[in-house]
């Protein structure tokens, strides 16, 4: 198999935990393995990315400090050879960088993919479509290269950090653009901060009706300190909860001890933002895709589950 590249995302100076995941992806690809990391001022980024994997080229640029993906994809073009193979995690910044690049490439593109195989030169992918409903397996023919979105939280992380890789300096190149990164902005500050809880009772569409939040608040309650309600997308949209309490990558990042997923079908959204901890799954679907993320999964309707599961904590 050709060099396999990987691109870490980083924010405010921290590597994510999914650097973990695509250093396993890689390697289950080929052995020649190569982290990217670009950004503005990114040394100490970079030097956690070589306790992950063996080699990492780092294009530190002022025009890169926002990942802008137009500016980052002329700058991985530069950089990557033809005929390599790349993987993101599949986040919003890789549905907006990857699919570009493959086509700089000219090679294969497949997105939020939750299995991923070698043989020969084809890779052999599965991604799931309508909802986790159905799996779809992909052979791509890798001999031109390949572009590969992976889902998070699907493959296992190495968190041994003893890679002692090298970091080369790269340049950018014309990373000229027609769209301005303008500012962030930062969502208004909630009622609670998910991101502090050590155990997380997160409702999704099974939770049906905004008055049968009380039970999740219930539960919450009966664990204890340090447990908190949080939610996906669908219940922030309905707005039944406030968005503070939202679970994704469009809501908050959380890394509790125990999470909780009570209704949530684990849509790639929602796991993107669950970085590590001990996930039970609660569905009354017993295809729903969290349930192959999940440690414990419990095929039940929360609405029967969850006040029983309280009724008997309260009698511990």
């Amino acid at each position: 198999m050709a060099q396999v590249f990987a691109y870490l995302v980083h924010n405010d100076g921290v590597l994510d935990d999914s650097a973990m995941e695509l250093v396993v992806a890689a390697k289950a690809v080929g052995d020649d393995v190569t982290a990217i990391v670009t950004g503005s001022g990114i040394d100490a980024v970079a030097d956690d990315a070589a306790k992950i994997f063996p080699k990492v080229i780092k294009i530190d640029d002022a025009g890169l400090a926002y990942p802008n993906a137009e500016v980052v994809r002329k700058a991985l073009i530069n950089v990557i050879p033809a005929g390599s193979v790349v993987l993101f995690t599949n986040n919003t910044f890789a549905m907006d960088c990857a699919p570009g690049l493959s086509i700089k490439m000219d090679a294969a593109y497949v997105s939020d993919i939750i299995s991923l195989e070698v043989d020969g030169t084809t890779l052999k992918t599965v991604r799931q479509e309508f909802g986790g409903e159905v799996n779809t397996h992909v052979n791509v023919d890798a001999s031109n290269g390949a572009v590969i979105a992976l889902r998070p939280g699907t493959f296992a992380a190495d968190e041994s950090k003893s890679a002692g890789g090298s970091v080369e300096a790269a340049a950018a190149g014309d990373i000229s653009a027609k769209r301005t990164f303008i500012e962030i902005v930062e969502p208004e500050a909630g009622d609670v901060d998910i991101t502090k809880a050590d155990l997380l009772v997160s409702i999704g569409r099974g939770i049906e009706d905004e008055d049968n939040i009380e039970i999740a608040h219930e539960l919450a309650e009966a664990l204890g300190a340090g447990a908190e309600v949080s939610c996906s997308r669908p219940i922030v949209d309905a707005k039944w909860l406030e968005p503070s309490r939202q679970v994704g990558t469009s809501g908050c990042t959380v890394k509790p001890k125990v999470y909780m997923a009570c209704g949530i079908s684990g849509s790639f959204q929602h796991l993107g933002g669950i970085k590590g901890g001990f996930m039970i799954a609660i569905n009354k679907n017993e295809n729903a895709p969290i349930f192959q993320v999940a440690d414990v999964g419990i095929v039940a309707d929360i609405l029967e589950f969850l006040p029983e599961l309280t009724e008997a904590v309260n009698d511990l």
